[in-house]
């Protein structure tokens, strides 16, 4: 057995994506390969409606990954989203029993045991801690305070609540496909790993991640996150506006939206009359795209507006130095930058899985491929504190080599923030 591959998996609400990397002696990853299973009808909004059949997606886009990629998968890092998430910071202390006064691993270690009692419903779970500054005797701006002196550690902690029940059905998924869990990671989290480069993560960017049924967003600042959410709007919304405003079934509404749709009528290049086909006694119809447009930026920018309060609410939009960057397959909606720009007042790109993260395999740096590429590196540190730590992904090597590219430098310099502590 080899611990040098890792495998992401992506549940999202339109498809499961795969991907696999080998990892080399220094930590460097290079994506061997990936596959892709729909999973339209049983996974909704980003949770498990249906076990069987999203085990039978996973088993498929991990097989089409493995064959690809010439090794055998047998552990798993999977996504998770869904609006049963939840974020909160927490802030606690304790003091250095050391006679030198000099701050240990094992001080962290007791921060992170202390939060075992901190009250939470019971039906959720601590999905991952992440520390967001520390302060020694109340003196605040320490990122590694291992071999510091100090009477008192204090830590800031992102904590990540997730749905019991939620998790619990995405493990009976997984296990059901055959396969086992290495770690559950957030998917914002993962997002912003693969697409956000070194300079971005440190001064501040606003990751949104527009995918089938939710949308999930994170605020990372100083090399860490200081915010997450999950919102339950997002493509389908818009593919469902359009079916009720116009009539058509649901597979036009989507062809429609990918075709000719955009997110803000600034953004249309030509405002053209195009085909809406009739159902039952309605003859075939003719509408301008601004038509269409009009119906698309009503969602989009709802959405855009939510995620707009919900960071103002948080204290966090002077913290966004570097922009905002959309990815996940909502965002090639055209024009979808140039809405959050007119409507949270910041710079915005679309954002694309790093070119030196994907190597020699172009056709997965695409948005709607951010979330699986960034679940390959996995965040050890961010784990629930009552979790041990599990090992990475294990595989059975094949004969077969595949070919292999750089994995970009930022994941490294995000773990290591985590590793160091």
């Amino acid at each position: 057995m080899s611990d040098r591959y890792v495998c992401g998996v992506d549940l999202g609400t339109t498809k499961v994506c795969a991907a696999i990397a080998e990892r080399d002696e220094d930590g460097v990853q290079r994506i061997l390969g990936f596959g892709v299973a729909p999973s339209a009808g049983f996974l909704h909004k980003g949770m498990v409606a249906n076990i069987s059949k999203t085990a039978e997606a996973i088993s498929a886009a991990v097989a089409l990954a493995s064959n690809r990629a010439g090794v055998d998968v047998r552990v798993i890092n999977v996504g998770v989203a869904g609006e049963h998430i939840s974020s909160m910071r927490h802030r606690n202390y304790v003091t250095i029993a050391d006679p030198d006064r000099e701050i240990s691993q094992e001080d962290i270690d007791r921060l992170k045991a202390d939060l075992k009692t901190f009250p939470i419903s019971p039906d959720r779970q601590i999905l991952h801690i992440i520390p967001e500054e520390f302060f020694i005797d109340h003196q605040g701006g320490v990122q590694n305070p291992v071999g510091m002196a100090g009477s008192r550690l204090e830590a800031v902690n992102h904590l990540v609540l997730a749905s019991i029940a939620a998790i619990q059905n995405i493990w009976k998924s997984v296990e059901r496909a055959g396969f086992e869990v290495g770690e559950y990671i957030l998917q914002p989290i993962a997002s912003s790993v693969a697409t956000l480069d070194d300079n971005e993560m440190d001064i501040g960017t606003l990751l949104i991640d527009i995918g089938g049924g939710t949308t999930d967003i994170a605020i990372l600042h100083n090399h860490t996150v200081r915010y997450t959410e999950v919102i339950g709007v997002a493509g389908n919304q818009v593919t469902n506006d359009i079916r009720e405003a116009l009539g058509v079934v649901t597979e036009e509404a989507e062809a429609l939206k990918k075709r000719y749709g955009y997110a803000t009528e600034r953004a249309i290049v030509k405002d053209e009359e195009i085909l809406i086909h009739g159902v039952g006694a309605r003859k075939n119809s003719r509408i301008p795209v601004s038509l269409l447009t009009q119906i698309i930026s009503l969602r989009m920018r709802e959405l855009f507006t939510m995620i707009d309060g919900k960071v103002r609410k948080a204290g966090l939009k002077d913290k966004i130095k570097a922009g905002v960057v959309l990815t996940g397959g909502g965002s090639l909606l055209r024009g979808c930058a140039d809405l959050v720009e007119e409507v949270l007042g910041l710079p915005a790109k679309i954002g694309v899985p790093l070119e030196s993260a994907t190597g020699s395999l172009r056709e997965i740096e695409r948005p709607e491929y951010s979330t699986s590429v960034g679940l390959l590196t996995g965040l050890p540190a961010a784990k629930a504190p009552e979790e041990e730590q599990k090992k990475s992904a294990v595989f059975k090597p094949r004969k077969k080599r595949a070919k292999k590219g750089m994995l970009n430098q930022a994941w490294t310099s995000f773990k290591d923030f985590f590793d160091e502590l």
